[in-house]
């Protein structure tokens, strides 16, 4: 890098940061999210504003790479906390819910959307037909994990079985949606196969090898049992250790065609939780202030590529389909697929709900689909506003489909079960807003 990059890096972060932060708070007081605010501030540094000129004058092209490996940074340690927090006792008796919540929301919105590609492909064709139909699929059939977890933060609702039912569907869904990328870009001969296969041992690995040796690790800091240079129950050497372990998970999740988050997510997920209640608050304060100047930058860059400029009356139809399309397949299949597994109509509606939340991951893969030539510039700028109509979308209806009265109610019961016993699977497993007599039955 050369001085003059290394300072306009600094003023571009700085500059993305301080938008990034305004239009969040604005968005948070409108009842949003703040990735909303943040998704905003890059398409308005982008090419639909002054027809680019404002971009190149702040963020030239030559050190938008750099915004993006910083982005990309943030976005793993955002996925390793994700998975650092996630309640595994909440998730005890769940996993039919969650399997059919997913393969439900799946199946529907990649039929759909498979069916609405071939539509588009008239005014949007691209080289790679079956590619381009496959792509579309797996992009409707997407939903946001890590927007989806600061949703439920945000409404104190992660710790509830909807909530938890919520996270564990939608890392499911994820999952299923990557591999069907990994096969697409396989496909198209953009990776190799053979690296898809190493996703299994990989994953056993991490949590057969890895895990008991973290528990050993970090068991000894949690006893009071303080090594050299350690400050409370956080010492440098934990932390470069639990560091190093997101990075290298996530490069070989990458490296194995799936993507670097959930390679980080895994990572947080494997962490002991039995013992390590101060180490885990410990790391967790540490990387959301490194999270909270980073993640801005991915939001932003995303947005440097949506040109809305070109859309027209005919783009504003096609965005109506995507919208008919990606709300429905997402809504209705996680419905449905709730309702097989005996979940309750109210507790359905919310998981359709929160399963149509799409925000972050849908602009990785809709980036990816960019790159790779699966879409051309006014079909991606139309489904990023599709990921923002849908990401916005789910706070006012969470609000509508479980309101603060039922919140309360199940942390309450939540609390008083963990307060008196650990929880049964069998209790965990009953219908979410099915009383406990219901569940015995």
């Amino acid at each position: 890098m050369t001085p003059h990059q290394t300072a306009t890096v600094m003023v571009g972060l700085a500059l993305i940061l301080a938008l990034a932060h305004i239009l969040g708070r604005l968005a948070r007081r409108c009842g949003q999210p703040a990735v909303i605010g943040e998704i905003l501030a890059g398409i308005l540094l982008g090419p639909t504003l002054f027809h680019g000129a404002l971009s190149e004058a702040l963020l030239p092209l030559d050190i938008r790479p750099m915004l993006t490996t910083l982005g990309n940074l943030g976005v793993a340690l955002f996925m390793f906390l994700v998975g650092l927090e996630l309640d595994h006792r909440l998730l005890r008796g769940n996993g039919r819910a969650a399997v059919g919540v997913s393969v439900g929301s799946i199946v529907c919105a990649f039929g759909l959307g498979v069916l609405l590609a071939l539509y588009l492909w008239n005014d949007h064709a691209v080289g790679h037909r079956l590619g381009f139909l496959l792509f579309i699929g797996a992009a409707m059939s997407i939903t946001a994990f890590p927007v989806l977890a600061r949703i439920l933060t945000d409404r104190g609702i992660q710790h509830t079985r909807v909530g938890a039912l919520a996270m564990a569907s939608a890392a499911v869904g994820d999952v299923v949606a990557w591999l069907l990328l990994a096969a697409l870009l396989t496909f198209t001969g953009s990776q190799n196969s053979w690296q898809v296969l190493l996703v299994v041992p990989y994953a056993l690995a991490m949590v057969g090898v890895v895990r008991p040796l973290l528990g050993r690790l970090l068991a000894a800091p949690e006893r009071g049992e303080r090594g050299a240079g350690q400050q409370g129950p956080l010492g440098t050497g934990l932390l470069a250790v639990l560091t190093v372990l997101l990075l290298v998970s996530g490069a070989l999740s990458e490296w194995f065609g799936l993507h670097f988050i959930f390679g980080a997510f895994l990572a947080g997920v494997i962490v002991p939780r039995q013992g390590t209640e101060r180490l885990r608050a410990a790391v967790t304060d540490r990387f959301e202030t490194i999270t909270w100047m980073l993640l801005p930058a991915y939001f932003t860059v995303a947005g440097l590529k949506v040109d809305l400029t070109t859309v027209g009356g005919d783009g504003l139809g096609e965005l109506g389909l995507i919208l008919l399309v990606a709300i429905g397949g997402k809504f209705g299949g996680a419905y449905l697929g709730a309702r097989v597994a005996g979940q309750s109509g109210r507790s359905a509606t919310t998981l359709g709900v929160l399963m149509n939340t799409r925000g972050l991951t849908e602009l990785i893969i809709l980036g990816v689909g960019l790159q790779l030539g699966l879409l051309d510039t006014d079909l991606y700028s139309l489904m990023v506003v599709m990921a923002l109509v849908t990401t916005a979308m789910t706070a006012p209806l969470l609000r509508w489909a479980y309101p603060r009265r039922l919140v309360d109610a199940d942390l309450l019961e939540v609390a008083e079960q963990w307060n008196a016993a650990p929880p049964e699977p069998a209790e965990l497993a009953r219908p979410l807003g099915a009383q406990p007599s219901e569940a015995k039955r």
